[in-house]
C-alpha cells in the first residue's frame, strides 16, 4: 500500500505539536486552527531551513507551491498532466523507482512540459530507519540513476522522505547529498484507491484549509484529483492564489 502515513486526522487536528526538531524518528504532521491561516507543523519553518527544508513558504504571499507523490501509475497521472497544462500551472512530482521504471513517457512528458521531478526514494522505504550514508545514499542515488537515463538529464535535488518520516540525522544526510527537502503544509486523504474522496469532501480540505505560502501535497494516484484538479486550480485562481514552481521556493537548484 502507498500511503501517506504522516498526516492523520487526529494528530493534525486535535494534538499539539512542537516548534522543534526532535533527534528521534518522527512522523510529519500538522495542526490547523482558523481556516484560511497557515497549520503549525512538527518543527518550525526557521528549524527546519537549518538542513535545507521546508513545509511551507512565505506566509504573508497569496502563493500556492503545488506537489504530487508519484508511488505508481494507474492512469491518473496524464488527465494531472493535462489540467495543469491548461492552467499553465508547473508543480513538482517526486517518484519512487516503481513510477520510473513503469512510466516513463510519462516522466519525460512532465520534463517536457516544464515541470520538476523530484526524489521521493527508489523503494518508498522508513528512512528514519536507515542509520548509514551509504544505504541513504543509494536509496536517493538509484532514483538519480534512472532518472538520467530515462531523460538525459540529472534530476532536481528535492527530496520527500516517504511517508514524512524523518528525523535530523535524515535530514543531514540529505543535505550533505546536496538535496532540500520537502514535506507540506496542506495534504488530505487521498491514496485510498477503495475509498476516493467524493468532489465535496476534497473541496472541502483544499479550499478551507489552503493559506499562504502552501506547499501542498496531492497523490497523483487520486482518480479524484485528476477528475477535480481543473477546478480546483479555477477556484483557488479565483481566491486570489499564485501557483508557482517549488524551485523559486528553494532558489536555484542544485
Amino acid at each position: 500500500m502507498y500511503a501517506l502515513g504522516a498526516l492523520t486526522a487526529k494528530k493534525a487536528e486535535s494534538v499539539g505539536v512542537s516548534a522543534l526538531l526532535h533527534e528521534k524518528s518522527e512522523n510529519w504532521g500538522l495542526g490547523f486552527g482558523t481556516e484560511g491561516k497557515p497549520p503549525t507543523g512538527n518543527a518550525s519553518a526557521e528549524e527546519l531551513k537549518k538542513y535545507n527544508a521546508y513545509f511551507i513558504g512565505d506566509t504573508t504571499q497569496n502563493t500556492i507551491y503545488l506537489t504530487f507523490d508519484c508511488g505508481y501509475e494507474n492512469g491518473n497521472t496524464e488527465p494531472i498532466l493535462d489540467a495543469l497544462k491548461k492552467h499553465d500551472v508547473k508543480a513538482t512530482f517526486f517518484v519512487v523507482g516503481n513510477f520510473l521504471e513503469t512510466s516513463p513517457e510519462i516522466v519525460r512528458r512532465m520534463i517536457a512540459e516544464g515541470h520538476t521531478v523530484g526524489n521521493h526514494t527508489y523503494h518508498h522505504l522508513d528512512m528514519s530507519s536507515i542509520s548509514s550514508m551509504d544505504a541513504f545514499k543509494k536509496e536517493t542515488q538509484d532514483v538519480e540513476n534512472l532518472f538520467e537515463q530515462i531523460t538525459g538529464t540529472p534530476i532536481t535535488k528535492f527530496y520527500r522522505p516517504p511517508q514524512g518520516k524523518y528525523n535530523i540525522e535524515n535530514l543531514k544526510m540529505a543535505q550533505e547529498l546536496g538535496y532540500h527537502t520537502f514535506f507540506w503544509s496542506l495534504a488530505y486523504v487521498d491514496w485510498y484507491q477503495d475509498k476516493q474522496p467524493t468532489k465535496d469532501e476534497a473541496f472541502g480540505k483544499l479550499l478551507k484549509r489552503i493559506h499562504p505560502g502552501a506547499i501542498v501535497l496531492l497523490h497523483s494516484t487520486s482518480s479524484t484529483n485528476a477528475q477535480i484538479l481543473d477546478e480546483l486550480l479555477t477556484k483557488w485562481e479565483e481566491m486570489g492564489y499564485t501557483i508557482k514552481p517549488l524551485t523559486e521556493l528553494a532558489g536555484a537548484a542544485t
